[in-house]
Order: C-alpha cells, then sequence, then structure tokens
C-alpha cells in the first residue's frame, strides 16, 4: 500500500474543519492516475476525519489537476488486469461521494479523462484560469484514441452540463478550453485567478453546507442523483443518435449513456469498462495509441 497523499486540514478561521488532500507524484511535472497514485489517494480518504466539514481535492502541479489515466499501462494490461484497475479505481472514487461532508475538486489545470472523472465524483467543481491565465483543456478525450470512459463519465459529464453538448463532445473524444467549460457551466464557482482557488473551492464549500449538501446514495455522485440527468439526457440521447460519429468509441459511449438511465450507475460503470478493454484491442485504439505514445515521446521533457 502506498503512503497517503497531503493532508492538511483548517484548524481554525472561518474554514476551520476542512480538509484538502493534495494529489500529487513526486519527480514528475504532470499528475497521472496510475496504481500508486489511486492506492495513495485512498489512504488519504481512509484519513479524513469523520468531524471534517468539508474536503478540497486539489493538485500539486502547477500544469494540470490531473492529466488522466495511466494510458500506457492500460495499453500494456491483460485484460483481467485492466478490469482489475478500472474497477479499484472505481471503489476508490465511490469513496469520494460516501464522505459525510460536501466535496470540492480545486481544477487549477487540464482535468483529463480520468482526471475530470475523479472531479465530477465530487459535489463541486471549482475551476481557476491557468497559470499565467494559460488556457488548459477540460474533458473526456477517450473517444478520440478509439477507447471509452471508464469511471463514470459517460453520466456524470450529462449531468453537469447540457446533455446534448456533453454527450457529443464524449462520443468525439473532444475537449473544452477553460474558458469554454465556463461557458458551458461545467463549473460551480470560478475563482479569479490560480492564487485564489483553495479560497474560493473553501468558501463554496462553506455555502453548500449551508444548503444542506450533501445527498448520499451508498458511493453514486449525488450531482449524478435526480431528475434533471434522467429527464434531460434522455431527451438528448433521442436527438444526438443520428449525428454522432460511426465509430466504435461513439458507439460505446452512447450505449453506457443509455444503461445508466435505463439500469442505474452500477450498470453505466460496467458497459464502460468492459467496453474500454474491449476497444483498446482494435485496429483504431491500436493505431491511436501508438500514434499518441509517439507525439508524447517526441515532445521536449
Amino acid at each position: 500500500m502506498s503512503d497517503a497523499l497531503p493532508i492538511l486540514r483548517d484548524e481554525a478561521g472561518p474554514c476551520a474543519g476542512v480538509v484538502t488532500i493534495t494529489l500529487t507524484q513526486p519527480g514528475k511535472s504532470v499528475v497521472v492516475l496510475d496504481r500508486a497514485l489511486i492506492e495513495a489517494f485512498e489512504a488519504a480518504l481512509d484519513q479524513v476525519p469523520r468531524e471534517a466539514v468539508g474536503v478540497v481535492i486539489a493538485s500539486a502541479s502547477v500544469r494540470v489537476f490531473v492529466a488522466g489515466a495511466d494510458l500506457k499501462s492500460i495499453s500494456a494490461a491483460t485484460d483481467a488486469e485492466l478490469h482489475d484497475y478500472l474497477a479499484y479505481g472505481s471503489r476508490v472514487f465511490g469513496k469520494i461521494a460516501s464522505l459525510p461532508c460536501p466535496t470540492v475538486a480545486a481544477i487549477n489545470g487540464a482535468a483529463l479523462g480520468g482526471g475530470l472523472e475523479l472531479a465530477m465524483h465530487c459535489d463541486g467543481l471549482v475551476g481557476a484560469p491557468g497559470a499565467g491565465g494559460k488556457p488548459y483543456p477540460i474533458g473526456l478525450p477517450e473517444a478520440g484514441l478509439g477507447l471509452c470512459p471508464g469511471w463514470g463519465g459517460t453520466n456524470l459529464l450529462p449531468a453537469r452540463i447540457d446533455p446534448s453538448f456533453a454527450i457529443r463532445q464524449a462520443a468525439e473524444g473532444k475537449t473544452m478550453m477553460f474558458d469554454e467549460a465556463v461557458k458551458a457551466r461545467l463549473f460551480d464557482a470560478v475563482a479569479p485567478s490560480a492564487e485564489t482557488l483553495l479560497d474560493t473551492a473553501k468558501e463554496w464549500l462553506r455555502k453548500a453546507r449551508e444548503r444542506g449538501l450533501p445527498a448520499r446514495n451508498h458511493g453514486t455522485p449525488s450531482r449524478w442523483i435526480g431528475t434533471r440527468h434522467t429527464s434531460d439526457t434522455r431527451a438528448a440521447v433521442s436527438s444526438v443518435r443520428g449525428v454522432l460519429p460511426g465509430t466504435e468509441a461513439a458507439a460505446a459511449v452512447l450505449s453506457a449513456v443509455e444503461a445508466g438511465l435505463t439500469s442505474g450507475w452500477k450498470r453505466a460503470l460496467d458497459i464502460e469498462q468492459q467496453e474500454l478493454v474491449r476497444l483498446r484491442h482494435t485496429p483504431a485504439a491500436r493505431a491511436a495509441l501508438e500514434a499518441f505514445f509517439a507525439k508524447s515521446a517526441a515532445k521536449p521533457s
């Protein structure tokens, strides 16, 4: 078991009792959801005191919140290993939604794939402009690599923003830049700068407590529960069905959305993870991943 991620508790002032967990990977300039990080994150969640009044999930990286899942491990793992990795991540992220206090993700940089899915398990998302005002991407790019989200993104994103737009973005593997995400109302609050992000996130928690958040449901992300997802998303599925790209990845995304609507959260996760394991063997995914790794290797460190 990995050591727990850094945990800091405010002991005094208006944010007394708020706990901040910082996602960090020493020696790396970005944060990636490999198995070791998820284990360290779980250890931190298990150390949150029951009397905590709120939890902020932040990132130590100045460039990203979380860059996504570990694609090299996903590509190299056996089917059984990948199923285990995905199921383990789901269990850990479910612990966010099971905390008895409101939770918020403080997003300071790129939040992609599994990184956005982790964030969307929180009650709130608070964003800030990137360091130096540099824009950054947010979204679910998996379908652009011939894959499918694996930790609930197909259902979580339509529950937070316009469902038709969310489904199209996920099915096409497109991301938004920060300003686009603000316009799409992805964030529950926006900090004026990266330096004020944590303060803004803690203030959102204070207001959330006043509103009576959270409403828990056995590890299911609380914002996913409610009539908006079931009604608005059902209508969105019908409206986008004929305009989505004819790829296996797009079909997998739509299948997972429909599974969530008809059979619930657990079934949606099952479909996502089954499709992700299957799709990575397809020629489209293999070619896209090879190109991605080659491009990454060519970038200056």
